[in-house]
């Protein structure tokens, strides 16, 4: 029953899940996108500036829904939306209470592209990252303002988050004011390696539950995986424990667990599993989870993968987690927003209101300028 239950669960958030590959033609090459989705067009957005009472914002980016393009997503119809929109609404909750919520549609890297070359792959994962530079892009041209926020995804969803911060947050002047604004990035479901820091020194691993612009990421495992597509073989990456919030091996006991989360109906699940990394490879073990039960789902995982449960297992603990990141930076900047002009003027209220709220929702709107609608 257990296992009937997960699989349908899956099925609703990814639709195709399950399905044969489609083939690839060896003869077939990836082609360069020559230019980005026109996101000035909301139905270039799955969600567009919704929840008007919230102290920050989020950018999140969706995972892999597409299993039947060769590459990338050339063709965004309704139906590929709806997977777009079902697998965004699994985790949505995880952000909503306490952020201003984004989401552009993309044209993602489906999975039959990890079956190509390398090379082919890395253009692929340029195209993706094209359009979601774009998006951020136009959110922080038109809908910042001067606001917090916070970069989420996962699996390719947390790629992509780490390539805007290797695009936006650099050594420069924007750079610089940006890593002011950023309260973290949750790019879950994937890897952060050494090389990438001494490479990026702007991706900053988190190392409590409470820091502030830093990447917290994890990837789930039972113990007996030695290579995967998020973690290969021989590479290590960082990782935070969600339930003990420790970057070392130590044991998270299940009583840590807040709630996992398969489904709103059927609402959490309390003390669901333990957890701790495996201080080889980086990997967020769960030793008390069947992988029968919880099975890969995709071919393109290995066996003894729990990749696809890596929010749902922690759903609670990472839903308080970002309460907890928000509030702290509110109280953070509380005294370092300056009173000039109308933008820093409202910020300052913002803040000032978040501080004494907790982690309340603000009552701020600014209905005169955007609509509150999901796209």
């Amino acid at each position: 029953m257990r296992k009937m239950f997960i699989m349908l669960v899956l099925v609703l958030i990814c639709p195709g899940l399950f399905s044969v590959f489609a083939a690839a033609e060896e003869t077939e090459e990836v082609e360069a996108f020559k230019e980005a989705l026109d996101y000035s067009d909301t139905a270039n957005w799955a969600y567009f500036a919704e929840g008007e009472e919230r102290s920050a914002d989020v950018f999140f980016i969706c995972p892999t829904v597409d299993t039947r393009s060769y590459a990338n997503s050339v063709d965004l119809n309704d139906k590929l939306k709806s997977r777009f929109l079902n697998a965004i609404d699994a985790e949505k909750g995880i952000y909503s209470d306490e952020c201003r919520f984004y989401s552009p549609y993309y044209r993602q890297i489906s999975t039959n592209a990890y079956k190509l070359s390398e090379e082919d792959l890395l253009q692929a994962e340029k195209n993706a990252a094209l359009d979601i530079k774009a998006a951020f892009r136009y959110y922080l041209d038109h809908e910042n303002n001067g606001r917090p926020f916070i970069i989420a995804g996962f699996s390719l969803g947390g790629q992509m988050s780490l390539e805007l911060l290797k695009e936006y947050f650099g050594d420069t002047e924007e750079g610089n004011m940006l890593k002011k604004q950023l309260i973290a990035v949750y790019a879950i479901g994937w890897r952060v390696t050494q090389d990438d820091i001494n490479t990026y020194p702007q991706i900053l691993p988190a190392s409590g539950k409470d820091d502030l612009g830093v990447v917290i990421t994890y990837d789930c495992e039972d113990g007996n995986v030695t290579g995967s597509i998020i973690i290969p073989e021989g590479v290590k990456t960082h990782s935070i424990n969600p339930l003990n919030w420790k970057t070392d091996g130590t044991f998270a006991d299940k009583s840590l667990n807040k709630g996992a989360l398969f489904s709103e109906e059927a609402g959490p699940i309390p003390e669901f599993c333990g957890a701790y990394i495996d201080e080889e490879r980086g990997s967020l073990i769960v030793p008390e989870v069947s992988t029968e039960d919880y099975p890969k789902g995709m071919d393109i995982f290995p066996d003894g993968s729990f990749h696809l449960y890596d929010n749902m297992f922690f759903y609670t603990n990472l839903k308080e987690n970002v309460a907890l990141r928000v509030s702290t930076y509110m109280k953070a900047h509380e005294e370092e927003v300056p009173l000039t002009g109308g933008t820093d003027i409202v910020r300052w209220l913002v803040i000032m209101a978040a501080s004494l709220t907790g982690l309340a929702a603000l009552g701020m709107s600014r209905k005169e300028r955007l609509s509150r609608k999901r796209v």
